[in-house]
């Protein structure tokens, strides 16, 4: 029998969020001992916690995460494996193992790091020659577990909305899937008028 493993952060009030992003509020302003039933208000910034990344981020595309298909964000994905690296190089073994309409997962560890000021300020960064790989692989969706591919001026992330590629930001658990040659991903983003839009991931194996 299969088994769903949750790759997303919990979404709650004051959790981290990428610097100069909004700090996320969630209220429980109605209470059921003082007015009979409970109900939460949530503040939130498109980028925070676990989100998919379009195009629309960075360039003038009219997409929004409501028109995007379910489809064309879930499917067969491959793990990279890239610990205790500053820059995530090209390498022979991805070569042999990534193949066309995959969503490839790179996995850093940056996990522990959820919540620290390093893990938005000494996260690793994918190299020009791997995006390159990827973009000419036409693969179907790139995530990881750290904030973003790249630092200020964000040539990575252009380089992947120019080729109509999303970015999925600050997974998680993905420790859980080492040693997998390959499984299935579904992403589910609120379906919201914006350039991008928290998640609920899960891999099943």
């Amino acid at each position: 029998m299969s088994e769903l493993i949750d790759l997303s952060y919990e979404i709650y009030n004051g959790m981290p969020v990428y610097p100069g992003d909004i700090e996320v509020e969630l209220v429980n302003n109605k209470k059921i001992v003082r007015d009979g039933y409970c109900n939460h208000n949530l503040k939130i910034g498109m980028h925070a916690g676990t989100h998919l990344d379009l195009p629309a981020h960075m360039l003038e595309d009219v997409r929004n995460a409501a028109d995007i298909s379910l489809n064309s964000i879930s499917g067969q994905a491959k793990m990279i494996y890239a610990v205790s690296k500053e820059v995530i190089n090209l390498k022979d073994i991805y070569k042999s193992v990534i193949e066309k309409n995959d969503i490839v997962i790179i996995y850093t560890g940056l996990e522990k790091e959820y919540g620290n000021k390093q893990y938005y300020s000494k996260h690793p960064i994918i190299s020009e020659e791997f995006a390159d790989f990827l973009i000419a692989k036409e693969i179907k969706l790139l995530g990881f577990d750290m904030p973003s591919p790249d630092y200020s001026p964000f040539k990575i992330h252009q380089k992947f909305f120019e080729n109509d590629i999303f970015i999925l930001e600050n997974l998680c658990n993905l420790e859980k899937l080492l040693g997998l040659k390959s499984f299935k991903i579904f992403v589910f983003p609120l379906k919201v008028r914006a350039e991008a839009a928290p998640c609920r991931v899960a891999a099943e194996i």
